[in-house]
């Protein structure tokens, strides 16, 4: 390993960071999810005499995209990587435990032996895409679960889920409509629209 790795450990509420370097690695450092926090983050590298790392976190939704963007921004490398590969690695180290602590060192050791992909922020055109997309995906399931329940309500009941339904239905065709408007704005996203949204449907969740 040639670069000082940081193996962050991601939720909705805050963040777990493990510095490693060539023959040491730290205990796992607590930060707020936040702005404030990556600040914190950064403050700390910088007490740790740490420049530049090589910094991976898991593919958590939009959990981590802040915190990623922060990073990139302030000149480390970041990668994005799929749980499933963590998990995969941590298995086959012996790492069975799952703690944040366990989490967070197997995310440095993975960065530090295959070095994954270096990971960009989006185009403010494909973000906002997948934004809509991700909200289409809300929708839709929402959508599906009413009409479950649809299936078996009371006559009372019924009536509110219907108007419910009646009122997801105009959310999804405005969503839809705004789909398609965004691709009819940026020409060069719409030579690509069909492969776009799989991909971006992938990473949605």
């Amino acid at each position: 390993m040639k670069q000082t790795v940081l193996g962050i450990d991601i939720s909705k509420q805050d963040f777990h960071a493990v510095l490693m370097t060539e023959d040491t690695i730290t205990k796992p450092k607590v930060f707020k999810n936040q702005s404030q926090g990556f600040e914190s983050l950064q403050a700390w590298l910088t007490k740790q005499r740490v420049s530049s790392v090589h910094a991976c976190l898991e593919a958590t939704s939009i959990y981590g995209e802040p915190l990623a963007e922060f990073l990139y921004k302030v000149g480390h490398k970041v990668s994005v990587v799929n749980p499933s590969v963590i998990k995969g690695f941590a298995k086959s180290q012996l790492i069975g435990t799952k703690t944040d602590q366990v989490d967070g060192a197997a995310i440095a050791c993975l960065c530090g032996a295959i070095a994954p992909q270096a990971w960009k922020p989006l185009a403010p055109e494909i973000k906002h895409l997948q934004a809509l997309l991700r909200r289409l995906e809300v929708l839709v399931e929402s959508e599906q679960q009413e009409h479950n329940r649809l299936e078996t309500a009371t006559p009372t009941v019924a009536q509110l889920t219907q108007a419910h339904l009646d009122y997801l239905e105009q959310q999804i065709k405005q969503i839809k409509q705004l789909i398609g408007d965004h691709f009819e704005q940026h020409p060069h996203l719409k030579a690509q629209q069909k492969l776009l949204i799989s991909i971006l449907v992938e990473h949605c969740c």
